[in-house]
């Protein structure tokens, strides 16, 4: 689904130096930047059959993408009960009450982050709300999951008394669709797609946990979008892919040539909210669970090596998942290992010698600034202040050369890039100054991380963003450049050549 416009009239802000916006026409034809003039001095000619759009001014960015997100549970758990901010099982009991007294299937609620609560919760108390009625409740990093006793025998899972964390979760996660009332339909996803247009999103990269790469060409055959998609694959599915011959860029069927093949994701170890992110030492607060005092590994360092390898040689790329520094040494000792391509995901505490090699190797590291808001205070009780220091290094990691891809993870933080972009510029979303203010980035280094490595000049892909508002306008200080960013007006979305979004 490709498209044809011109439009007039509109500054192309710059990305790559320090200079002011530049007046500019852009044509797109069919769906590929074909053609940039001058504005004024050197318009482009009017194109037979391609519809004009007046800019008025306003100011031109590539499409912007969010470099990590779990599409289908991004739209499933808007339905779901919101259990965010609960401080105990007995506020999520509470807040489950009025859904368990309306009729339907299985409950699920969403958000729940026991990492900081006094006591975990149990199986046996959410079975004394519920019956026999199901409930999956899904931790607001997703690396785990509270559910009673019939939502464990509908799965197929063992009877136990405490939540399901990591591998095991995940393959449970994956089979949540199987339970009553759960699996969207490719319909639902064209209202929250095109509330994505309207904050100037023409990509995502889909890290869904089942059959990305298969459901994304139904959406939009459906009529979803047009938005491009990355679709990423797991372990359990890698047969699969490979079989098929897909490599990372190539179209997939059906989609388009906006559904592409991804890269194969990889969960490295687990995550700060669930107590399971690997690191060197100990966590400062006790042990990070019984059986696993500094976090948890998934995979083995020689697994690891084993996976990228395969992947490589097979010609996809490989996105890692490392939270913690033990994680994030791991996964560049596997990249340089086996020698695959791709990226880090969330790089989250990570020292620099680390952040070296990852520039070294090419690798990218794709950050989710928005998690810091969750994580700023947990990180200081768990894992202390030192270490809190190399908690998402942008500044560190860019200065050394790592190319960065900033996302949000949705539904783990909302799936807003100027969201994700504020918080990388202020690092707080409070009234209190920066976290680590040294590791801040410019809101130019924040939107440049923002568009895929992407620019509006001929041979590139059809995706412009227009806005009402300069993003590197002159600002205070941070607080008000990130409050800048959070309200940005978009008018305009263009996809492909297809307008997505127009409020102009």
């Amino acid at each position: 689904m490709s498209g044809s416009v011109l439009v007039r009239g509109v500054r192309v802000v710059d990305l790559d130096g320090d200079g002011p916006a530049a007046p500019a026409d852009l044509l797109i034809a069919d769906g590929v930047v074909a053609a940039v003039g001058a504005g004024d001095t050197d318009p482009l000619p009017p194109r037979p059959g391609v519809s004009e759009i007046d800019g008025a001014g306003r100011w031109a960015i590539p499409g912007l993408w969010d470099a990590h997100v779990h599409a289908t549970q991004w739209v499933r758990t808007a339905r779901m009960v919101q259990l965010d901010g609960t401080d105990g099982p007995g506020a999520v009991l509470e807040l489950l009450a009025g859904a368990l007294r309306r009729p339907g299937g299985t409950v699920f609620g969403f958000g729940f982050r026991s990492a900081g609560w006094a006591r975990q919760p149990t199986v046996a108390e959410l079975d004394a709300v519920s019956g026999g009625r199901p409930v999956v409740l899904i931790s607001g990093d997703a690396h785990n999951g509270w559910l009673n006793s019939a939502a464990l025998a509908l799965l197929g899972a063992p009877a136990r008394d405490e939540v399901v964390t990591e591998q095991e979760w995940f393959a449970l996660l994956r089979r949540i669709d199987e339970l009553p009332g759960s699996a969207p339909e490719p319909a639902d996803f064209a209202e929250p797609v095109s509330r994505l247009a309207a904050r100037g999103i023409t990509g995502l990269v889909d890290f869904e946990f089942a059959d990305s790469f298969v459901d994304w060409p139904r959406r939009l055959a459906a009529g979803v979008g047009p938005v491009r998609v990355r679709c990423a694959v797991y372990p359990h599915q890698l047969g699969r892919v490979l079989a098929a011959g897909l490599r990372t860029g190539d179209a997939l069927p059906g989609g388009d040539a906006l559904a592409v093949m991804g890269a194969l994701k990889i969960i490295s170890d687990g995550s700060l909210g669930s107590r399971t992110a690997s690191t060197f030492a100990p966590y400062s607060d006790g042990p990070a669970t019984p059986d696993h005092p500094c976090g948890q590994a998934n995979y083995s360092p020689d697994e690891l090596a084993d996976l990228v390898r395969r992947a490589t040689g097979a010609g996809l790329e490989v996105a890692l998942h490392a939270i913690g520094d033990r994680a994030n040494t791991a996964a560049v000792d596997a990249f340089a290992a086996a020698g695959g391509r791709g990226s880090v995901e969330h790089a989250q505490l990570i020292d620099q010698p680390t952040v070296r090699r990852l520039a070294a190797l090419g690798l990218t590291a794709s950050v989710q600034p928005a998690h810091l808001l969750d994580d700023r205070d947990l990180t200081e009780g768990v894992w202390g202040s030192e270490r809190a220091a190399r908690c998402f290094p942008l500044r560190s990691m860019l200065d050394s050369g790592v190319r960065l891809a900033l996302g949000s993870d949705a539904p783990v933080a909302p799936l807003d890039p100027w969201l994700a972009m504020a918080c990388a510029v202020h690092r707080s979303g409070d009234e209190r100054p920066g976290w680590h203010a040294e590791q801040s980035l410019t809101a130019r280094e924040a939107l440049a991380a923002s568009v895929d490595g992407r620019r509006l000049r001929p041979g590139e892909p059809g995706d412009l963003v227009l806005l009402d508002a300069d993003p590197l306008a002159p600002a205070p200080d941070p607080a008000a450049a990130a409050a800048a960013l959070r309200a940005m007006p978009v008018a305009l979305t263009v996809c492909a050549g297809t307008v997505t979004h127009r409020a102009l």
